[in-house]
């Protein structure tokens, strides 16, 4: 029987920053500055002592990440889609390109998988999450799910009602927690909370904020709501001085 690897194990009294660098596989290495896009670089800010996990794609794992050296938890992506397929009328589909046995090679204690809620093809994605979720548990690993609203059925992918969906179906799908953007407010980010039950909730970091100071509002206020903390990539390795970043949020969420 393998050694279960709880989520609640890699947090620090309940709470999480988890530095994401999976953007290379779905956006492009565009999101890369000259020092960003070396991976050696990304592993040493995510050991710096700020973060309870680092999220990566299979092959920057291989590479980049050394478990004897790394102290800081892996989290594979076992999932992922190019940025090429946005004609109209097409939904998102991201299918398994990393299996679970890899990831354990590979040093990981968890594994993340992203669902496209309310795209025509959702029930590929469900299907291929639930069986990675069953497999990923019998075998001793925490496995999250990206709950991303898309499609064109998707009106809005910050609509309260949407999201509250979207943390819910994790819930549903036995995720031990969710990746989920932030409502924009402390009310109806405590009813995403609420319905995600025994799930944790963690907020998207997002794409770089011009004002910083943004970055440190919403994540006081996301605690607020009761999730917690953050998976969060571009505004910690795209910011003049990412430790700094990193060490504020720190205060905040760790406090």
């Amino acid at each position: 029987m393998a050694t279960f690897i709880t989520l609640d194990s890699i947090l620090r009294d309940g709470r999480g920053i988890l530095l994401a660098y999976d953007h290379g596989f779905e956006h492009g290495p565009q999101e890369f500055d000259e020092r960003s896009v070396d991976p050696s670089w990304i592993m040493d800010i995510a050991s710096s002592g700020y973060f309870t996990g680092v999220i990566c794609q299979k092959g920057i794992a291989s590479h980049y990440y050394d478990k004897e050296k790394h102290k800081v938890p892996l989290i594979i992506k076992l999932n992922g889609k190019t940025p090429f397929h946005k004609d109209p009328g097409e939904d998102p589909v991201s299918r398994q390109n990393c299996s679970v046995d890899e990831a354990i090679e590979l040093g990981a204690v968890g594994v993340g998988y992203t669902i496209y809620i309310g795209s025509e093809k959702e029930q590929e994605m469900i299907q291929e999450f639930s069986k990675i979720e069953e497999e990923a548990h019998k075998k001793g690993l925490f496995v999250m799910g990206w709950m991303y609203p898309r499609g064109h059925h998707i009106v809005s992918d910050t609509d309260p009602k949407i999201i509250e969906y979207a943390a819910h179906l994790g819930l549903e799908l036995n995720a031990d927690a969710v990746k989920v953007k932030y409502t924009g407010n402390v009310e109806s980010y405590k009813r995403v909370v609420q319905v995600a039950g025994k799930t944790k909730v963690f907020v998207v970091g997002g794409e770089k904020m011009d004002n910083i100071e943004d970055l440190y509002k919403s994540t006081q206020e996301i605690l607020e709501a009761g999730a917690v903390g953050l998976a969060v990539g571009r505004n910690i390795w795209q910011a003049d001085n990412p430790l700094k970043v990193a060490e504020k949020l720190a205060s905040i969420i760790y406090k």
